[in-house]
């Protein structure tokens, strides 16, 4: 398998190169050649999931679905064998478990790893290969990312006990939940560093983007990214599509909390290789610029609105740029003239007949605000005794939204339930009454001293810490 990027002047490249390049050096995003299928075998175990006769390990599975976009650049057995290292991590035997709370209406728990976040279910296993990859070449790299709340603590858990990786993570000052911010602030490795920056996650991510495109601070700090600008984030995270389609038994849709569209992207992707999906609810809360965007072709950014569910508190979501690229089939000429037009003016148009051909009937695009976040957490509670978060509601009020507009009301719909509730202990509570407790191993969280740097949204600034952290 290699790898070319969606602005199409960088060199392709192969699969331990996209790991630890995260952008490629055009300034896009990198993306296999070709999507593969399935193939046969697999496809058989597949189908054959309601009869039982599916390994139910993750692990294994994980493996197996990953196997076409690594190659032959890690040994077979290696590679499981990170996998299985990986998710021995979780609380959860099953890694991501299928929950049914209601008929035709199902969630699928994300939160059972470290940090209490989806994000863990990717930053284990890249934390693995980091190291290994790293190790084989005798290289050492500075990982630079930017978390609008859960990316900076999963990514801290998975590299953390790495001998070969410095890390920086930017994340906006006052805008992530106390124990975000906390599983950042109290990693005690050396070579984890949270950064704290006066402006919003938008703001962070732009710095980041900065610092990769400018190729000689570049080389001289030897960046690399876990954020999912990096391929392999999106990779980690097809799996459980899979996963939850196998414990189903059956085809769904998938409603998706989104803010950076790498999660509902990788959902496609999952398609793209013979997934059985029958769509995507696209979930955004007030900051809705996919929604609108569904809603009228048209991409235009607003001012960041703080909420109840600060992760999606985004206005520029990175990862739809991969299926930009797809929709100008594949030319990236024009995928980097549209995005940079972006930028420039805040808009992005696409035209009627490559819209229908690649999103109606594909996504749809729905909007929910704090209120109907917290009456669907509410609901669910009062319904079920089960506590959610506040991304997860949004996901939930999206899909609930689309039955019977979209979708028929007989309809499987597996909400991706993004977070542990204790991550938002405050909307929880408002909204049930009740305080949600943090897993054991978390419970003395919050009297754990905090490790915090804080600095203006300068790039300059920002560049001669990440060099001070080397």
């Amino acid at each position: 398998m290699r790898y070319i990027s969606t602005r199409g002047t960088a060199p392709e490249i192969g699969f331990c190169d996209v790991l630890l390049a995260g952008l490629a050096r055009d300034g896009g995003l990198y993306v296999p050649q070709t999507w593969p299928k399935l193939n046969a075998s697999l496809d058989a175990r597949l189908n054959s999931a309601a009869s039982g006769e599916v390994s139910t390990n993750y692990a294994h599975r994980a493996a197996s679905i990953m196997a076409p976009f690594v190659g032959d650049e890690i040994d077979a057995k290696v590679f499981q064998k990170l996998c299985v290292d990986a998710y021995s991590t979780f609380r959860h035997p099953d890694v991501a478990p299928l929950i049914e709370i209601a008929p035709n209406e199902y969630l699928l728990e994300l939160f059972h790893g470290p940090t209490l976040a989806f994000k863990d279910i990717a930053l284990q296993l890249v934390g693995k290969l980091f190291d290994h990859v790293l190790s084989q070449r005798n290289e050492r790299v500075m990982i630079v990312g930017a978390t609008s709340g859960d990316t900076g603590g999963a990514a801290f858990d998975g590299v953390a006990s790495c001998r070969n990786v410095g890390i920086v993570m930017l994340y906006p000052n006052n805008r992530v939940s106390d124990v975000q911010r906390r599983q950042m602030t109290t990693v005690e490795s050396p070579n984890v560093h949270a950064v704290a920056i006066d402006g919003t996650f938008d703001d962070c991510q732009d710095l980041v983007k900065a610092m990769f495109n400018d190729q000689k601070f570049r080389d001289a700090n030897q960046l690399s990214a876990v954020n999912s600008i990096n391929w392999v984030r999106v990779m980690a995270q097809v799996v459980y599509y899979f996963t939850a389609l196998e414990k189903l038994g059956d085809s769904a849709v998938f409603s998706v909390p989104t803010g950076n569209f790498g999660n509902v992207l990788a959902g496609w992707i999952a398609k793209q290789m013979g997934a059985s999906i029958d769509g995507f609810v696209v979930a955004s809360n007030t900051n809705d610029i996919l929604t609108r965007f569904f809603e009228s072709q048209q991409m235009i950014a607003n001012e960041v609105v703080p909420t109840l569910s600060p992760s999606m508190d985004i206005q520029v979501s990175s990862n739809f740029e991969r299926l930009l690229f797809e929709m100008n089939n594949r030319d990236g000429e024009a995928t980097a003239k549209q995005l940079t037009d972006f930028r420039k003016g805040g808009e992005l148009s696409v035209v009627p007949n490559i819209y229908a051909k690649w999103i109606t009937g594909v996504f749809a695009g729905y909007r929910c605000n704090d209120e109907q976040t917290l009456a669907t957490m509410k609901d669910v509670y009062q319904k079920s005794a089960m506590l959610i978060d506040p991304h997860t509601a949004v996901g939930l009020s999206a899909a609930r939204q689309s039955i019977g507009v979209n979708y028929p009301k007989d309809q499987s719909i597996i909400t991706l339930a993004t977070a542990h509730p204790a991550k938002f202990p405050d909307a929880v509570r408002r909204a049930t009454g009740q305080t949600p407790r943090l897993p054991e191993h978390l419970a003395d969280l919050m009297n754990r001293p905090e490790r915090i740097v804080s600095l203006p949204n300068n790039l300059k600034s920002v560049q001669a810490f990440v060099s001070s952290c080397r």
